[in-house]
């Protein structure tokens, strides 16, 4: 059956096949929680129109070499510390004092340190509340799968980050969007997915990607007020930002009973260190500690003894990350704007453009030399739009980009993102 197709209904397919309907019910749901096909109501249920099994990156347009890429959303290699004095000391502690089954997962030091970042933060959270994941994804995927069951509704930001938006499908889950704007998401489309009953939130608090969008203040107590009266409701944060945003935190940790936070080093510091940190209430920590002792048991302390030599030794500037992206990025809004095309990017190293059609604008950006990110991988209900990385691009190249996305789009300027 094609993407989209509707499935018949189940007592009808009993029938045709002389089978029970409670059996053709089970594989309906079978099919359900891989994320093969979706149920909308009286609509009956469809093949869904990206499975599970089909990732967005298969919507990644691959440049040709004379061409620059700006749709990977990748760090700039220069804004990145280099990571052989940390690997040798890592290397060196590692000789001086092996790690073996049985020893402490979580390296006290580097526990204490990223509490007190958290604690600065406005994040409730002491050495004990510390877990460690292999990347925010990882850590998403356990607080998720912790309290949740195939079937559950969460809410995701709409445009939203395309890896997370293949994620909760493929954990048999549904999404439901939450539109956001350049403060974060909406409250009143919190309150929709809410009373649509999500029963988990996944917010970015700053460098959404791929809007740039960052909660402030007001928004996050918009947003802590609808959640108070839901105190059931999971709350997962998402803060890869961290250490290339010069803008606060705005949390929304503790609005309900069960939360998490998680932060990882890949923007910062580097996407080869597979590293986040996670923390959270009581009960959904214990829960993702005791699934992780099942699996890989823990991260590697080689790549702990790395991040935290990086943290001591202050080998990241944050306030110099956040400048240099910050500057690229409202130089390419600002050129675009000049041109009449409107452009999102309040934060991180990403810049949303609305298009009519996404892909004519991609192609015609390819053509000129521009490889841009489609947007199809980052929506689930919103507008066309695609997303450029600021990362590779210099004074000279701004002005040349923005010509070529004025050439090749018809401008969109919604109010909303969504």
């Amino acid at each position: 059956m094609a993407p989209g197709a509707a499935l018949p209904p189940m007592r009808e397919l009993a029938a045709e096949l002389e089978v029970n309907p409670n059996t053709v019910a089970a594989a309906y749901r079978t099919l359900r929680e891989r994320g093969v096909i979706e149920t909308a109501g009286r609509r009956g249920s469809r093949v869904r129109a990206r499975p599970a099994s089909t990732a967005r990156e298969a919507l990644r347009v691959e440049p040709p070499e004379w061409a620059t890429d700006v749709s990977q959303g990748n760090p700039d290699p220069a804004l990145l510390p280099p990571l052989g004095e940390a690997l040798a000391a890592a290397a060196a502690r590692a000789a001086r004092s092996p790690v073996f089954y049985g020893d402490e997962p979580v390296d006290p030091g580097l526990a204490r340190a990223a509490a007190e970042a958290f604690a600065a933060d406005g994040v409730p959270c002491g050495p004990d509340g510390i877990v460690l994941t292999s990347g925010s994804l990882d850590a998403i995927e356990r607080v998720l799968a912790a309290h949740l069951k195939p079937g559950d509704t969460v809410a995701v930001e709409d445009p939203g980050w395309g890896s997370l938006l293949d994620l909760v499908p493929a954990l048999g889950l549904r999404p439901v969007p939450l539109p956001l704007d350049d403060e974060g998401p909406l409250p009143d489309g919190l309150e929709q997915a809410l009373e649509r009953g999500a029963r988990a939130v996944v917010v970015t608090g700053r460098a959404q990607n791929p809007t740039g969008a960052a909660v402030s203040a007001a928004r996050a107590r918009a947003l802590r007020e609808a959640l108070a009266r839901r105190p059931g409701v999971l709350v997962v944060e998402d803060d890869h930002g961290h250490g290339i945003v010069d803008l606060p935190l705005c949390t929304l940790a503790g609005a309900t009973d069960r939360w998490a936070l998680a932060r990882s080093t890949a923007k910062a510091y580097g996407p080869d260190l597979r590293l986040a940190v996670l923390t959270g209430d009581a009960v959904t920590l214990d829960r993702v500690r005791g699934r992780q002792r099942l699996g890989p048991g823990w991260v590697s302390h080689l790549l702990q003894d790395a991040v935290a030599h990086l943290w001591h030794s202050r080998a990241v500037d944050p306030a110099a990350v956040a400048r240099a992206y910050g500057r690229r990025r409202d130089a390419l809004v600002r050129e675009l704007a000049g041109r009449g095309v409107p452009a999102y990017g309040r934060s991180g190293m990403n810049v949303w453009v609305p298009v009519a059609d996404e892909t004519g604008a991609v192609t015609a950006l390819l053509q000129s030399g521009w490889a841009a990110a489609p947007g199809a991988r980052f929506r689930v209900a919103s507008p066309p739009g695609i997303r450029l990385t600021v990362s590779p691009l210099d004074d000279v190249g701004i002005p040349r980009l923005a010509d070529s996305v004025a050439a090749a789009v018809r401008p969109a300027a919604p109010r909303r993102y969504a």
